[in-house]
């Protein structure tokens, strides 16, 4: 996890959407900066663009859809409280020494030092810090599905530049559900170039929880000197899926604990300052974005699904051969249904699951639990391997009275989850 610098013309970019940014500031009026500009949309639009920045460090690292979109959306809000610290610096460079407005090009120059500080100096480091948090979250999810089966091994770079903090932790050896890797596991502060890797039982000893106790201790007083500083790093960004952690350079310690900020809809106590009320309008902000950009997956992935409408596959069904198919509404059902089900299924593979469903094996069924207000009778049960990992097929037994009277049975893929 080398060090990266940002495209020039990604900083081209975001110096524009900064001016566009300060003109939404120029029209604020009254004494103090109004929360609500953060709802301009050339505020949001800042946001959008610091966000893509950092977003972009893993554009091309392999993990799973849900937990992309967890990093993004932490990306985002991680922007949005930078951005509002940038107009809080810069709303009192609207007035002259004598308290009269500037034109707009002489606030604009004033509050260029703004941009540059926030936007190249500090953005490096936040741009780096994004790289390895990303590249280590998506290592979590792969250690998480492997288990204990392997330990994981905290490892420096082992040169000069290693801080005493971490060369204090450096070789521990521990199982994947340790509590340590909860607030040990990288990156541990800006521009930290450590690591976590498996490594196989048979080959190293696990750390005896005594010498974890000295590590640790000695962790502590290397990171004593820091006043505090190193204590927003003690997270882990793949189990709580977040880029940057709730507490961090433009929050307040407060958000450690904030149930707000783990989706709860109300606070847990009264938010008393600004920076609450900036993160719940935010919040509320990105949901309206979710929203819209959940709508749009929506329809490009049901669309893709079309070519298997129409298809039928015959599946042997504890001897009984039984002709399976996908329907439009059984498409909606699987499109909202499995990808929540699943934490192995991805969107990419919803317009292959004609390919899934030809190597199915049967393994039960089931009569219905409750009333049904459509024709389902009953579920079939079948189970397939994708990506090593075994998922389960329940197909729905489809029992209809035509316009003729005659009883027509069909059977269709309805849903997904993981075994």
């Amino acid at each position: 996890m080398g060090r990266k610098d940002i495209p020039e013309t990604e900083r081209e970019k975001l110096k524009k959407k900064f001016k566009g940014m300060m003109r939404a500031l120029y029209r604020q009026e009254g004494a103090m900066l109004d929360v609500e500009v953060l709802r301009e949309s050339e505020v949001l639009d800042f946001i959008d663009a610091h966000a893509a920045v950092l977003d972009s460090t893993f554009d091309k690292v392999k993990m799973s859809d849900g937990m992309r979109l967890s990093l993004q959306k932490s990306d985002w809000i991680f922007s949005g409280m930078k951005t509002f610290h940038e107009l809080h610096e810069a709303f009192p460079s609207l007035l002259d020494e004598h308290g009269e407005r500037k034109p707009f090009e002489r606030f604009y120059s004033d509050v260029r030092k703004v941009d540059e500080t926030y936007n190249r100096n500090y953005l490096r480091a936040e741009y780096n810090f994004a790289t390895a948090s990303a590249e280590m979250a998506a290592k979590w999810e792969q250690y998480e599905r492997d288990g204990d089966r392997y330990y994981l091994q905290y490892r420096t770079v082992g040169d000069s530049h290693v801080r005493e903090e971490h060369a204090a932790i450096n070789g521990t050896t521990l199982p994947v559900s340790h509590p340590f890797w909860d607030t040990h596991y990288p990156p541990n502060g800006w521009n930290c170039r450590c690591l976590v890797v498996q490594v196989r039982k048979s080959s190293h000893e696990q750390t005896s929880e005594e010498e974890l106790s000295k590590r640790t201790k000695a962790l502590a007083e290397q990171q004593a000197k820091s006043k505090g500083k190193s204590e927003m790093f003690r997270f882990n960004p793949g189990k709580q899926r977040k880029v940057f952690p709730d507490y961090n350079p433009y929050t307040i310690k407060r958000c450690n604990d904030c149930d707000f900020a783990r989706g709860k809809t109300s606070f847990a106590f009264m938010p008393s300052n600004e920076a609450c009320a900036g993160c719940q309008l935010l919040r509320e902000c990105f949901k309206d974005k979710e929203k819209s950009r959940s709508a749009q997956l929506r329809k490009h992935y049901l669309f893709k699904m079309e070519r298997l409408l129409g298809q039928k596959h015959l599946l042997d069904a504890n001897g009984k051969t039984i002709q399976v198919g996908f329907t439009k509404k059984g498409n909606k059902h699987l499109y909202s249904d499995a990808l929540a089900r699943s934490r192995v299924l991805q969107t990419d593979d919803l317009e292959h699951l004609d390919k899934l469903l030809k190597k199915a094996k049967y393994v039960g069924e089931q009569t219905l639990t409750h009333e049904r207000k459509d024709s389902y009778e009953r579920f079939l049960y079948f189970e397939v391997e994708l990506r090593n990992k075994t998922i389960r097929l329940n197909i729905a037994k489809d029992v209809r009275e035509a316009k003729s009277g005659q009883i027509k049975t069909s059977y269709v893929l309805y849903s997904i989850n993981d075994k």
